[in-house]
Formats: structure tokens, sequence, C-alpha cells
């Protein structure tokens, strides 16, 4: 067999994933979890990765030889921030008897990214949920936060300025927001992107000047507090491998951002008290008119991911995604001047 003559029906590779006996270390259970780009499957002591052949944005990974390239990102990636988590990428084979195997002998049918369970009771999310999370777990992800940042990529100077991008951001979530087909009202939307172009053009500068000083780095891209890690040691997982574009960013916008998802899961204090610990290891100002405006961009973003949820038939019935977006632009809309 080759590669170009083997074609397993992804319901066959779901199908062996979802067998406790097929994986190569004992578990009782396997747990199979969707999201919008791959199926993740839990087991005992680990969690197994396998990406959907899709197109989705800036991703495309409708072909194995592309799954097998953003496996590899995933874990070379990540390993930046979680690098006793994130264990391999790992062939999916198929065998001369026709059956699928975790690194078989056989022709290589897909890919996965193997990672260490983590326990959820020690997520932030769920710490936060809880009434658990505390300013010193916050401190501790400043300290790890403000550290990666430094050692991280700097972003070019490019012949567009940094902040030309971000004005391009607006426009197109503005767009995109105010499809009929999400039937969103515009007065929701447009008022909020009309007070961030006029707040950018105040700013604009100042964010240019950061990219030359440094500022702008090859970051996480999606730090979320369902991305945090409070174990020992702290870790934050699942960094957006797909794109690099999108994980370029202000580091101000990157710790800013997991403030702002403090604040929408009720504990904006908490948010507070991680940008003060922030300012102090990156000795970054976290207090003044530009983090509130990267927040304000961050959440329109996040409203546009929710709303998107919309053009899936399953979720289409459910009026979380819609609620989820409009709490977002009003968390967008406090961030701004009045």
């Amino acid at each position: 067999m080759n590669a170009s003559s083997c074609h397993v029906p992804l319901e066959a590779e779901l199908n062996f994933l979802s067998q406790p006996a097929n994986y190569p270390e004992p578990t009782r259970s396997v747990a199979a979890v969707e999201t919008h780009m791959a199926w993740v499957f839990l087991t005992d002591d680990h969690a197994y990765k396998l990406k959907k052949p899709i197109r989705y944005g800036p991703l495309d990974a409708r072909l194995v030889p592309m799954r097998h390239f953003y496996c590899a990102e995933e874990v070379r990636l990540n390993r930046r921030l979680a690098a006793g988590i994130y264990l391999a990428a790992l062939p999916l084979t198929l065998e001369a008897d026709g059956d699928l195997a975790f690194v078989g002998d056989g022709v290589t049918v897909d890919w996965l990214v193997k990672m260490r369970r983590l326990p959820q009771e020690l997520m932030l999310d769920d710490r936060i949920a809880r009434g658990c999370a505390n300013t010193g777990d916050m401190e501790r992800v400043a300290a790890l936060l403000a550290g990666f940042h430094r050692r991280c990529r700097k972003a070019l100077p490019r012949a567009q300025p940094f902040s030309r991008r971000i004005a391009e951001v607006i426009d197109r979530h503005e767009a995109e927001l105010l499809s009929p087909a999400y039937q969103l009202a515009p007065a929701a939307v447009a008022p909020v992107s009309a007070a961030q172009r006029t707040t950018l053009a105040r700013l604009a500068q100042v964010i240019d000047q950061r990219h030359g000083l440094g500022y702008v780095v090859e970051g996480h891209g999606d730090l979320r507090a369902e991305h945090v890690y409070l174990g020992q040691p702290t870790a934050i997982i699942d960094c957006i491998e797909f794109s690099r574009e999108l994980r370029t960013l202000d580091s101000l916008d990157e710790a800013a951002f997991l403030a702002l998802e403090c604040e929408r899961l009720g504990v904006p204090a908490l948010g507070d008290a991680f940008l003060e610990s922030y300012a102090r290891h990156s000795g970054q100002e976290t207090s003044g008119e530009l983090r509130h405006f990267y927040q304000s961009v961050r959440a329109v973003t996040r409203a546009t991911v929710a709303i998107r949820h919309l053009a899936e038939p399953r979720y289409r019935q459910s009026p979380k995604w819609r609620q989820r977006a409009l709490d977002y632009l009003a968390l967008a809309q406090r961030h701004l001047p009045r």
C-alpha cells in the first residue's frame, strides 16, 4: 500500500479512537469532545487531538500532509508555555490487515497531537466558577507570561504600520457581525466600531512606536481562562498554531485579553490584579487607554467568533451564541472612552 491509494473514512478513525483497547497505554474509558476544528479523545491520563479535515479561515487541514504540519506546529509552539504537557505528534497508520494502529508499520493515514491530560479543577476557568481563583494564581500566570513575552520572537517592522492591521481587523469584524444572516441590530455593532476607529486614530502613533520597540511578538494568540493551568508548574495551553499572523500581537493586547476574560466571567478584580502583576514583571504600563482599546477590539473579535456558531446547523437553534456575542459587544462598549 502507499499513501495515495489509502483512504480511511473519517467515521472509521473516530470509531477506532473511541475504543479504549486501541490506545498504546491502558485506559478504563475514552471520552470524545468535539470542537470547531478537532475531536479530542480523553483517556485516563492523556488527550489525543484529531484535526478535522476542513478549511476554516486561514486553516486548511483538508489533506493529510497539512494535518501533519499543523500537529507538529501545535506541539512545537505550545511547548513554549507548556513543555511537559505537549508530548508528540503521532501518526495513525493503516496496517496490512486493514486495521488502524498508533505508530504502526503501515501507511500513515492521519496525525494526532498527544498531550498529558490536565485535571479540569486546576484550570483557571473552573477555579473562577468555583470561587477558588485568587491573586496568587494570577501572580504566577503574570510571571510566566511576562517571561514568555521577553523570549518571544519579535515582529519585524513592515511597510504597512501595525496600527493599519488593527484598523483592518475593526473593519472586517464589523462587516461580518452586520451580516444579515446573523440578524444582529446595527445599533449594537456600528457605534462600537466607529468609536474604535476614533480611538485608534488617537493611539496609532503609540501602537506603531511599540511595534518598533519590540513589544509586538509572536505570542500565544488565544489567552483565555480555559487555557490556563494552575497546577505545578503553571502552564498555558492551546495557542493558535495555524496562523502566525493571528498569534502575532502586542504583548499588552495579549495580557489585557486574559483580564477581559476574567471580567466576562464575573471577576474583574482578578483581571485587574493580573494586569498589575504583569506590569511589575514586564515593566509595561497596563492601566492606560491603550489597554482598554485593546480589550474593546478583542471583545468584538470574540463576538464574531461567537456569532459564527450560528452558521453551523447544530448550533443554529441555541440562543447561547447570539447572547454571547451581545455580551462581548457590551464589554467592547464598556472599554471605550465615554
